[in-house]
């Protein structure tokens, strides 16, 4: 059974896959776009963690998300929007 285990929303959003309980890949976004501290939906990472378990998102038995994404909401959007970067 593989778990797409997702921390999003705040700063340190990550990502990582379990194979039936066993840790295959993890990593944070911040590791992959040189951004400290980045927050949002890491995508880049649920990437990286499939592309390291060798599998597709149909091949996922379930998606979690740690918490609530829209706790704290306000405190959040500031964080991002101070911690922004130009593109």
């Amino acid at each position: 059974m593989y778990i797409l285990g997702i921390n999003a929303y705040h700063g340190d959003s990550s990502a990582c896959i379990l194979k039936d309980g066993e840790l295959i890949a993890a990593t944070e976004e911040e590791r992959i776009l040189r951004v400290k501290h980045w927050a949002g939906l890491p995508v880049n990472a649920i990437a990286f963690c499939l592309q390291e378990a060798g599998i597709t998102l149909k091949e996922l038995d379930h998606i979690t998300v740690s918490r609530d994404p829209f706790a704290k909401l306000p405190r959040k959007i500031l964080h991002a929007l101070k911690n922004s970067v130009s593109l």
